[in-house]
């Protein structure tokens, strides 16, 4: 049976992200203090009044200790969670769903990552031996075959192909020189885009997101007390997580146009939010565009955009900060840069500041619609995990 989900049983009171980058001037506590005295001011209260805590990190601590060492918490429980490049979004769904349980009255999920001066940049991927059957790729080559793939499915020429994935570089470059929080701020050419350097198969270092340091955190309570804390206040409306058997990596069948995990979780989240046309009904989204491919297909697997168009709908700025349906206004994993810890909640952090009318006036979108989208996942094309989540200003 599929969740039941917690539509309107908790609510976002606080929130707070660090700046991302290369963070050469905080280490990794540093960067959970910055975000977890943020949130706390946020919601208008202090570390003695959160009842639980749970720490997303990837490969940068080990166990509850690292929040609780830090922010010298006593006789508070906190829990780290995993769960590859979702794993902000993963510390969420715990206190939330804590919350919804009556465990507790308030919970805090942080999500941090600190890569940039460990002595390797990017994550320690190293898998334990196995059957042979696993991949031996890196991220960059999985996501690159999705490209050639989708084009020539859907009969896609390769030169309109280019300037489709370098249109969305280009927009999530034009929406981060806008946000003073990101990792890259500056706006980027097609031309340069274009004739960057190639990383794997035809993506080049413009479609790769940035590895970088930072750390977000949110603070959730029960709906009904939410007026304690702030007088614009965000519900849940759904939470999914999805995670896939992995079977991609051996199914002949397996093409590369489609994550079947982003699209399940998906129609999970619609169900349990009541959406039926989030092309329409959502006033904007975050998703997980740690290549440009990979933003490319998640239009389609998310909705909101029939299979095999959403390479045109890029092309005439659907998804632009003024289009139908702005995607990544915050510059997504290409330009805030992709804390693999910190980047779901990073993503709420966003829907928190567009909804709430309070993201700066050159990329804040109308939000009539009232809800917002956030997507983050983790894996590969094959080999993958998926979490939605549907966010909204008003009960109901």
């Amino acid at each position: 049976m599929a969740s039941r989900g917690i539509r309107d049983r908790v609510a976002i009171v606080g929130m707070s992200c660090t700046t991302f980058g290369e963070r050469w001037d905080v280490g990794f506590d540093d960067l959970l203090v910055e975000a977890t005295l943020d949130c706390l001011a946020a919601a208008h209260t202090n570390m003695n009044h959160v009842d639980a805590f749970w720490l997303g990190t990837a490969q940068s601590a080990m166990s509850g200790i690292a929040l609780a060492r830090p922010l010298q918490l006593h006789g508070k429980p906190v829990t780290r969670v995993e769960n590859y490049c979702a794993t902000g979004s993963e510390a969420l769904r715990a206190a939330a769903y804590a919350v919804a349980s009556g465990a507790y009255d308030v919970a805090m999920a942080i999500g941090a990552e600190k890569v940039k001066d460990g002595g390797y940049q990017g994550l320690n991927a190293t898998l334990p031996p196995g059957d042979g059957t696993a991949r031996t790729l890196t991220a960059a080559a999985m996501f690159s075959m999705a490209a050639p793939a989708y084009a020539a499915k859907y009969g896609v020429d390769k030169d309109v192909m280019r300037d489709v994935l370098a249109s969305i570089a280009q927009k999530n470059h034009f929406n981060g020189a806008r946000n003073p929080r990101a990792q890259f701020r500056k706006e980027i050419s097609k031309e340069v885009i274009i004739g960057s350097p190639r990383i794997a198969g035809d993506l080049g270092v413009f479609d790769c997101a940035g590895v970088a340091d930072g750390a977000a955190a949110a603070i959730v309570v029960r709906a009904e007390d939410a007026p304690s804390y702030t007088d614009k206040p965000l519900y849940i409306k759904a939470l999914s997580l999805v995670a896939g058997s992995g079977s991609g990596l051996i199914d002949p069948n397996y093409d590369y146009t489609h994550f079947p995990e982003c699209e399940a979780a998906a129609r999970d989240a619609y169900r349990q939010s009541g959406i039926t046309d989030p092309r329409s009904q959502l006033a904007l989204a975050e998703v997980h565009d740690c290549f440009t491919p990979t933003e490319l297909i998640l239009m389609e697997d998310l909705g909101f955009a029939e299979r095999g168009t959403a390479w045109s709908e890029v092309l005439k700025g659907t998804f632009s900060l003024n289009g139908d349906l702005p995607v990544n206004t915050d510059g997504g994993l290409k330009s805030f840069g992709h804390p693999v810890g910190a980047s779901g909640l990073r993503m709420l952090f966003e829907t928190w500041m567009q909804l709430r009318n309070e993201a700066p006036p050159d990329r804040q979108v109308p939000i009539d619609r009232g809800l917002a989208l956030t997507h983050n996942l983790g894996g590969y094309p094959g080999e993958m995990l998926s979490f939605v989540s549907v966010i909204g200003t008003e009960l109901g």
